[in-house]
């Protein structure tokens, strides 16, 4: 079964260690400064967007789906950009911004989540961490003034409950993936005996 998204399950499983990873020491990090959270999130869009454009690149000659990879990986690391060059900026526009890179992410993977129904493994799992970020972009836009503590650990739960749901896809798609190979193996394996016999 040839599938991008079920090839690039390395790539989905990184992503959701890179949000587990920026959730946890978001949460866990004691004197959490507004500017320190900001680069952790620079760092985890960052990190997520590169390696969804590497997975990109890496299979564009032979998916059709590439273009979805390549998408979600450009607004990651031009919401990672923005954050990282932009820090001082109020916190009112980050906010924005993050709220922003969600809405799009999340379209994204629930767009993924579609186009992997041919392969019919995971594929809820990816919609689930989709619908997780399009609803937490939308609550980001509906209460932009909501306190940086409440804001924190509303980015923070969103992190890690979205990082959960790639995380499990991935491992469900790298069995997937170790199975289909498997699957090929023994047919390489089997076609050269039939070949013998059918000489005698």
């Amino acid at each position: 079964m040839d599938n991008f998204f079920v090839r690039s399950w390395p790539a989905l499983a990184l992503r959701g260690a890179a949000g587990i990873a920026f959730g946890l020491m978001a949460l866990l990090w004691p004197g959490l400064t507004l500017l320190t959270f900001v680069l952790l999130f620079a760092a985890y869009a960052l990190a997520g967007g590169v390696v969804s454009v590497a997975g990109a690149v890496r299979h564009r000659r032979t998916e059709d789906d590439w273009w979805v990879a390549l998408l979600l990986g450009i607004v990651s690391i031009g919401a990672g950009i923005v954050a990282v060059i932009s820090p001082a900026v109020t916190a009112l526009v980050l906010v924005f911004v993050m709220g922003a890179n969600a809405l799009v992410v999340g379209v994204l993977d629930i767009v993924a989540a579609i186009r992997l129904r041919r392969a019919v493994v995971g594929e809820w799992l990816l919609a689930l961490a989709g619908v997780a970020s399009v609803a937490f972009g939308a609550l980001v836009f509906a209460y932009p003034a909501a306190g940086a503590l409440a804001f924190v650990w509303m980015a923070s739960v969103y992190a890690l409950v979205t990082g959960a749901f790639l995380l499990a896809a991935a491992l469900r798609m790298r069995r997937l993936a170790l199975r289909h190979e498997g699957t090929h193996d023994a047919e390489r394996r089997v076609l050269p005996d039939r070949r013998v016999s059918l000489a005698r």
